[in-house]
């Protein structure tokens, strides 16, 4: 007897020691930081005022991604209603990091694609109305578990009286553990011969997922019940509640794991919890049983059967009413689609996100602290870039079965990166060619040649006959180089923007000569590429390797007249409690004079109205301003374009991995795409810089000279201010002209 007693005391001083060893884990891991949180990724807002441009069926899609419910008097934050060109929306409240905005009812009307009218409910202007973000993605740790953290308070009104209903109607009167459900499942079980009921706690289940593994063992269910009477011991029934909700897993969207009904309610209806209805609330509810046999996109009969279930209890335990029951089981499931919670689906675009945080966090601050990144991505221009790569590259498959891609778009004026697609697959994870393809580039080098001219004013202008001939020069690797157009032909003297505008490879190739290569490359480096560029003359025809983002820097400069500026994809990131952590400000440093700019752009616009370029206006309306250039390499082995318009910029690049020969030239390949992506989104012209070193006269380009405008061939020319030709043209008709010719040699003879 003695023997047992003092083995019983051994027992339980074992026991005890034991317990104090699991009570020590259950409270330091409770009480510290209980979650990684992985960063949060939000695309920029959708912003309404007077004079913005934006497609009113693309504002009511976009109001649907972002989970507002269309309906016929928008009453409550997260609704909109249309009536043709007029919505109400009711806007969230949200926390941006410059501060708090509030929830408003707005009415928005349309004329075509444009905002004419934006009032408060009072009917009074409204300057702007600013949404609430869409999130796009986020930065997770290694085990992709994923959540949004939220407070009892913030659950909807009826989720915790039918969880509990549900998981525990006892949850409020044990102490970790239930003898009564305990049990009844062993009966059930014995009876089915297996384990088809479970008797666990909502206290039992979060110790499982927060502390142990899913191994059915005897050690694990002993570690169970002690770990959840000890947890019951410390904290309350709110605490433990509230964990619960936050630690539920819910569902799984490829490797990242849902967990909490916060993120679930984002996952399966793009809504915040606290505004589901009682349906949803009872669907989630549902899914806590089994998140992938009552998965509702994948079995939606069973989760509504299950729906359903729990809409009945509910009733029976007097927590809602049969009236509001019934009415609740006619709803659908309302669960979006995939692709409108697909926060996976812009990894190219996270990818230049990560690049430019890792300059300033750690990755472990990244993928558990919380943060909240506020990027520049458009989602509307970012869905359309990606559809009009892939529905172009498809089309271009058949002969070009390998065919790849990558764009990148901004804003032409701040520099902000509105969308970035580095594979034709949307959503494809893996090499990023956007930022990471470094290909020959062509000739997207040459308006830096011509830019470099037409700084020189007293030596070229547009107008100014360039040699289009053939030339021999040691390329530098003790040969030599020997360029050709296009077509084989040399076309002899020609204007410098004509020489431009059709992308004459001898003509831009004798201008850099002349100007020398250096100096050309420092031109180069002004406008934005960073990379040291080797001094070879044929780095003037784009015998050099860059990244799409990095031809879309130094088109920038010439999009934004002149002003060097980063393509900035962050706009701020603040922390878990919404304090700011650094603002992402716009850097602009003035690189090139006006005038000079002005010049290449007109003759850019050329390009897209005569030249290389004139594919686009087969799709997008000639009375808007157009500025790009094409580029192919040898063989065609890369198809480039690089454009904007007075709004965007976007740089597309079509190739194979492999490097070989597409048979698409810029004009035939990525000009399509560029040109497929403008045509779907509101764009506005090109605009003058206004510069007032400038003036226009009308010449024959041909001819070099002035002219009246009645002259066959004559156009208006801007030149900086004394470098325009003074010798007229013959066409002004012979004796006017050496009149006029007579008395400019004059003046000339006196200056």
């Amino acid at each position: 007897m003695s023997f047992l007693f003092k083995l019983g005391l051994c027992g339980l001083a074992l026991l005890l020691t034991y317990s104090a060893y699991l009570d020590s884990v259950v409270t330091q891991k409770f009480e510290r930081k209980k979650w990684a949180i992985p960063a949060q990724v939000y695309a920029r807002p959708l912003e309404l005022y007077e004079g913005r441009l934006l497609n009113p069926k693309e504002l009511q899609a976009q109001l649907k991604r972002q989970g507002y419910q269309a309906v016929r008097a928008a009453s409550r934050a997260g609704t909109f209603s249309r009536s043709g060109n007029t919505f109400v929306i009711y806007s969230r409240a949200f926390h941006f990091p410059d501060g708090a905005e509030v929830s408003r009812k707005a009415k928005v009307i349309f004329v075509g694609n444009e905002v004419i009218s934006l009032t408060n409910a009072d009917n009074t202007a409204l300057p702007l109305l600013r949404l609430d973000p869409q999130p796009v993605g986020g930065i997770y740790p290694a085990t992709y578990e994923d959540r949004v953290l939220i407070r009892t308070s913030q659950a909807p009104k009826y989720l915790t009286k039918a969880l509990t209903a549900i998981e525990d109607q006892r949850f409020y009167e044990h102490w970790g553990l239930s003898p009564t459900s305990i049990a009844r499942a062993f009966i059930v079980n014995v009876m089915a011969g297996g384990v088809v009921q479970g008797g666990s706690t909502l206290t039992q289940q979060l110790v499982k997922n927060f502390y142990l593994t899913n191994e059915r063992t005897l050690t694990r269910k002993v570690n169970e019940a002690i770990m959840s009477v000890l947890l019951e011991v410390h904290y309350s029934k709110d605490e433990i509640l509230e964990a619960y909700l936050n630690e539920v897993y819910l569902g799984q969207h490829g490797r990242r794991a849902i967990h909490g009904f916060g993120l679930a309610s984002q996952f399966y209806f793009a809504q915040p919890l606290k505004e589901l209805s009682l349906a949803k609330t009872a669907l989630l509810v549902g899914i806590v049983k089994g998140p992938s046999y009552y998965n509702p996109r994948r079995f939606p009969e069973r989760a509504l059967e299950r729906r359903n279930l729990v809409l009945d209890v509910l009733a029976a335990e007097g927590i809602v009413s049969q009236i509001e029951v019934d009415r609740s089981k006619k709803l659908p499931l309302g669960i979006v689609s995939r692709e409108q919670i697909n926060t996976s689906a812009f990894p190219a675009y996270i990818d230049m996100v990560k690049k430019q945080l890792r300059e300033d966090y750690d990755n472990k601050d990244l993928t558990s602290e919380g943060l909240r990144i506020f990027t520049n991505m458009d989602p509307i221009i970012q869905r359309y870039a990606q559809k009009s790569m892939t529905d172009t590259v498809s089309a271009l498959e058949k002969n070009n079965p390998d065919l790849q891609g990558a764009m990148v778009v901004t804003s032409a004026q701040t520099g902000d990166l509105l969308a970035v697609v580095g594979d034709k697959r949307p959503g494809y994870v893996g090499f990023n060619r956007a930022i990471e393809a470094q290909r020959q580039v062509g000739s997207l080098l040459k308006p830096a040649i011509y830019l470099t001219a037409l700084e020189q004013p007293a030596r070229f202008t547009l107008t100014t006959q360039v040699k289009d001939s053939a030339i021999k020069v040691k390329d530098g690797k003790g040969g030599f180089w020997e360029p050709q157009n296009y077509d084989g032909k040399s076309r002899g003297d020609v204007p410098l923007q004509k020489a431009l505008t059709h992308s004459y490879n001898q003509a831009a190739t004798q201008t850099g000569m002349a100007l020398g290569v250096p100096n050309v490359l420092d031109t180069v480096h002004r406008l934005g590429i960073s990379k040291s560029l080797p001094e070879y003359p044929s780095v003037l025809l784009g015998a050099v390797s860059l990244s799409p983002m990095e031809i879309a820097a130094m088109y920038q400069t010439i999009a934004s007249g002149g002003y060097r500026m980063p393509i900035r994809a962050i706009e701020a990131v603040v922390d878990a409690q919404g304090q700011p952590l650094k603002r992402y400000n716009i850097s602009v440093k003035k690189a090139f004079d006006a005038a000079p700019v002005e010049l290449l752009r007109s003759a850019m616009g050329q390009v897209m109205r005569e030249g290389t370029g004139r594919r686009a206006y087969w799709s997008i309306d000639k009375k808007i301003q157009l500025a790009g250039k094409t580029g192919t390499t040898n063989d065609s082995r890369d198809s480039w374009f690089a454009g904007f318009t007075g709004n965007l910029l976007a740089v597309t690049w079509l190739g194979n991995d492999d490097n070989s020969p597409t048979s698409l030239t810029g004009s035939s390949g990525a000009l399509r795409v560029w040109s497929k992506l403008m045509q779907q989104i509101p764009i506005s012209s090109v605009k003058s810089l206004n510069s007032d070193k400038l003036e226009y006269v009308w010449v024959k380009p041909a001819t070099h000279k002035l002219a009246d405008k009645t002259c066959e061939g004559a156009v208006q020319v801007p030149y900086i201010i004394g470098s325009a030709p003074r010798e007229y043209d013959e066409c002004t008709s012979p004796a006017r002209a050496k009149a006029r010719n007579f008395f400019e040699s004059i003046r000339t003879w006196f200056e």
